[in-house]
């Protein structure tokens, strides 16, 4: 029998009794599809095997069976979204892969307002005329950063590519050797640079750039200085590096722009602090024209790139033709705008996750691990102990920051640690948390409160 006798035709296994009652349930598209695609698995599976033993006459039945015994199995696979909401045990505030800054409520409530209705995105109501879309989140970025104006990416890569291109593209940027960074997902500052047209120029070395190794190569060529802002490493030992402030006078006296790329977007004045982090207001106080940061960084709000500023390097920016192609949607603007109002009312240390993390004392942290050590305790094969620990900033911002923490380590006779894991990982919703020393390590600074019960439900139902 050939192969094209042995697989039925997919309308004949359509009208299978499991199949039928599978598209009165998600229609006749999802299922054809479920089964074209068992049907191309039964073809290669037979051509990786062989064709075996001569074919009979039921083989062609026994094939329809299988394909329909996996056909619910397939649909499952076809419907189940990949993006799902996860418990994040790790300890690590902004995990890239984990979606950086959980959102606050009232941005939540933001987006579900503006992105289930019309809005005024681009509608001057008042002159009943289009409008900008960037006065949505230019007055709050002003009042708290102090700079004349404010514009909006889809992330700061985008943010930092637009500032390149509408202030130096064809001309020089002088980039100190030690700033020539690659941060996560292969961003590369002289990769960028040259997308943008602008044309590189390093200064100084690796480990030392003085103020005399910018002022030396600037020429009629230079169109600006940029400084960018070591994210996610630090260079120890013997090192030098002009102050902002000195980098800024230097520039004013050559006649030109002094750029800064502060990537995290940390904003003070709610009584945390993190080591040296730049903070966005003291570059703009320090006099750099234009500064670029993250939405979802340290600002704990959505994936953008925002561009703070004078008037007029900003002006321009914003009509650059690749404004419209990197520009932030809707949904962007109105999360942004909803963050940035819990900094001008004081309550982003409360109401801001990626802020209230960062404020957690280790004894807040020890107080509900001892509660959730607790609550798994009826696991009889599994062995619980609170130690203490560090928690990471994450998302390539304030390296070198460490903040204490208390975690919860897991660990069993007759499983391994990475078997623990990998069980945590297969619950619903999934858990996810780091390895160390054959233990499981759960740490609560990235757990919403609210997520406690459920995870301690998760771990004591392990088997």
């Amino acid at each position: 029998m050939q192969e094209r006798r042995l697989i039925p035709s997919i309308e004949s296994l359509r009208q299978r009794p499991i199949a039928r009652a599978l598209e009165m349930r998600f229609g006749r598209r999802l299922v054809v599809d479920a089964l074209r695609r068992e049907a191309d698995a039964v073809r290669l599976r037979r051509r990786t095997v062989g064709p075996g033993t001569a074919l009979t006459a039921t083989d062609s039945e026994r094939v329809a069976a299988e394909i329909e015994s996996r056909l619910e199995e397939r649909i499952a696979s076809l419907t189940t979204a990949s993006l799902r909401p996860v418990i994040n045990a790790t300890g690590v505030i902004l995990h890239t892969n984990l979606g950086r800054a959980p959102l606050a409520p009232a941005a939540l409530s933001a987006i579900a307002e503006i992105g289930g209705r019309y809005s005024t995105l681009e509608l001057d109501l008042a002159a009943a005329q289009r409008g900008s879309r960037h006065v949505h989140t230019e007055n709050l970025l002003t009042m708290l950063t102090g700079a004349e104006t404010a514009a909006v990416t889809n992330n700061n890569a985008a943010a930092v590519l637009l500032v390149l291109a509408a202030l130096a593209s064809g001309r020089d940027v002088l980039v100190s050797r030690g700033e020539l960074v690659e941060i996560g997902g292969a961003f590369r500052v002289p990769d960028v640079l040259a997308e943008s047209g602008a044309l590189l120029r390093e200064v100084g070395t690796t480990n030392r750039t003085r103020i005399e190794d910018y002022a030396s190569a600037t020429t009629e060529k230079t169109a600006l200085i940029l400084r960018v802002h070591q994210s996610n490493f630090r260079v120890v030992g013997f090192t030098e590096r002009p102050a902002l402030g000195a980098l800024v006078s230097l520039a004013h006296e050559r006649g030109l722009p002094l750029v800064e790329d502060q990537g995290s977007g940390w904003i003070t004045g709610d009584g945390v602090t993190l080591g040296d982090e730049p903070d966005v207001v003291s570059s703009v106080s320090a006099g750099a024209d234009v500064v670029t940061f993250s939405g979802d960084k340290l600002l704990g709000g959505p994936q953008a790139g925002i561009i703070v500023g004078r008037q007029a390097l900003v002006g321009p920016i914003t009509r650059h033709p690749l404004m419209r192609a990197l520009r932030a949607d809707k949904l962007a603007y109105a999360a942004l705008g909803a963050t940035l109002l819990e900094y001008a009312a004081g309550r982003a240390r409360e109401t801001v996750p990626v802020r209230r993390m960062l404020a957690l004392t280790r004894d807040a942290i020890e107080a509900r691990a001892v509660a959730l050590s607790g609550s798994i305790g009826r696991n009889l094969w599994l062995t619980t102990e609170i130690i203490a620990g560090v928690s990471a900033i994450g998302g390539g911002s304030a390296p070198g920051v460490e903040l204490p923490t208390a975690l919860v380590t897991l660990s069993a006779a007759d499983l391994s640690a990475s078997e623990i894991e990998r069980r945590l990982r297969g619950g619903d919703p999934p858990v996810l948390a780091r390895i160390a020393d054959e233990r499981v390590l759960l740490d609560l600074r990235t757990v919403d409160p609210a997520e406690d019960a459920a995870l301690a439900a998760l771990v004591d139902a392990l088997v």
